[in-house]
């Protein structure tokens, strides 16, 4: 649990952090933008950028401009790509601030907007998994308060008590228990599983049958009791 708590946290906090930094990586494109200088460029060759794995092979654009003072300025493009997007002796148009041309950038969409789409990318994706986890614990918090006040006591035959094994944490598979009712109204019968359980609980379970609490309405909504266990240490 205490895995759980941290997993949680810890993508809710990189991606919220992954966020801001989006949004000063934003700002920062913005004024890079608004403040350069505009020359022409040409691609004097394509240098090849090879993963550690040695599978995956880019090429990125190395660029020769003239900035305003008549200095040849030369740069390498920080994103890559394969096929290359650019081929050599192509013309393009170079950003440059006048007080650090080396910094230059090709002006194209990605090259420029490429990182900050990149990180803002990661950071919505970590945000809303570790947002969507606490959004999920919230809704389970709520109708376990309205099924304590207001649901309906039945009892179910238990089924079995084994282990979880859609769901892992280090390794480990928790244990539910299973159990089912006939609703004698409509002769349907419902399954229930209860709350992920981290010891095994058969040697605790001493009857085959098991209070839950229901709403009448969507038995769907519902509470296995398993108070009789005892607490984790």
């Amino acid at each position: 649990m205490k895995t759980l708590k941290f997993i949680k946290y810890f993508f809710t906090l990189l991606g919220g952090a992954a966020l801001f930094g989006t949004y000063s990586a934003y700002n920062s494109t913005a004024e890079f933008i608004a403040t350069s200088i505009t020359a022409d460029g040409t691609v004097v060759k394509l240098l090849k950028s090879q993963s550690s794995s040695k599978k995956s092979i880019t090429y990125r654009p190395l660029v020769q401009f003239t900035d305003e003072t008549g200095t040849l300025i030369k740069f390498s493009s920080s994103t890559s790509s394969n096929p290359p997007s650019y081929s050599v002796g192509e013309s393009v148009e170079v950003l440059y601030k006048q007080q650090s041309p080396q910094q230059a950038k090709i002006k194209g969409f990605f090259s420029i907007w490429g990182g900050v789409i990149i990180y803002g990318a990661i950071g919505t994706v970590l945000f809303l998994v570790g947002g969507s986890s606490f959004v999920i614990d919230i809704r389970k918090r709520n109708v376990r308060k309205l099924l304590k006040l207001h649901g309906t006591k039945i009892e179910a035959d238990i089924q079995s008590a084994e282990k979880n094994t859609t769901f892992s944490v280090n390794g480990r598979n928790p244990y539910r228990v299973i159990c089912q009712w006939e609703n004698p109204s409509t002769s349907k019968v419902h399954v229930f599983t209860s709350e992920n359980i981290w010891f095994d609980p058969n040697d605790y379970i001493k009857s085959d049958k098991i209070t839950v609490l229901i709403d009448k309405r969507s038995p769907k909504k519902h509470i296995v009791d398993l108070s009789f266990l005892p607490e984790i240490g």
